[in-house]
């Protein structure tokens, strides 16, 4: 299962972080966020993370041009789209990715989803030409970590073939109930407010616990 930190900041912070085995480091560039990463922190993140985890640079509705500007000093190798972004804006967001590295592979996508009982799950089909995976996430008054959960069970109603990330205010306590869900096509999860201390500062141990819990489970299968 892959293991999606998010809300990253700090250097010591990250560097405490990739102790574990995480797969994916947020890093939020949405400036009405508590987390923001300004562009200062640019050098000190790349500094304690190349080459030991990717990057993925979360964004709410932003021009497309600032996007792949922030591909480019961060160095990121997936972008998470959080905000109303339709299948336009990421044909666009990949067509000027590829024309400014000069291949079409540099970038990936992750399209997030705000879930409640009234979502409709068949939106997702006009993402998959673009996207390598999705998030599920809470819908509530803020763009993301809003720090609760939905009701699990709407997963079910996915039907699509790309594969997703759980999200939304999963615990320390969470990985039982994550590993006795059954679906096929959950192959991560996405970790966030409950494991921090204050804003974009994890509680690296909080952490440590529920991956090693999570995997136990997994192996015990």
């Amino acid at each position: 299962m892959l293991i999606k930190v998010c809300g990253m900041r700090s250097p010591e912070n990250i560097t405490a972080l990739l102790e574990l085995p995480v797969d994916l480091m947020g890093l939020i560039f949405y400036k009405k966020s508590p987390r923001h990463v300004p562009d200062s922190a640019a050098k000190e993140i790349l500094t304690v993370s190349e080459g030991k985890v990717k990057r993925v640079g979360v964004f709410v509705n932003e021009a497309v041009e600032t996007v792949v500007q922030k591909v480019a000093k961060f160095k990121l190798q997936y972008v998470q789209l959080h905000g109303k972004e339709d299948a336009n804006y990421c044909y666009d967001l990949l067509a000027h990715s590829a024309k400014t590295f000069g291949c079409d592979d540099e970038l990936r996508l992750i399209k997030a989803f705000s879930v409640d009982e009234a979502f409709d799950f068949s939106i997702t089909k006009n993402y998959t030409p673009y996207c390598e995976y999705f998030i599920f996430d809470t819908k509530g008054k803020n763009a993301g970590g809003n720090g609760f959960m939905f009701d699990w069970s709407l997963l079910k109603q996915y039907q699509e073939r790309i594969p997703f990330l759980l999200s939304g205010g999963i615990d320390a306590q969470s990985a039982a109930a994550i590993k006795a869900l059954d679906l096929p096509k959950m192959i991560g999860v996405d970790l966030n407010s409950k494991f921090e201390i204050s804003p974009a500062l994890k509680d690296v141990g909080l952490l440590k616990g529920f991956i090693e819990e999570l995997k136990i489970l997994q192996e015990n299968t």
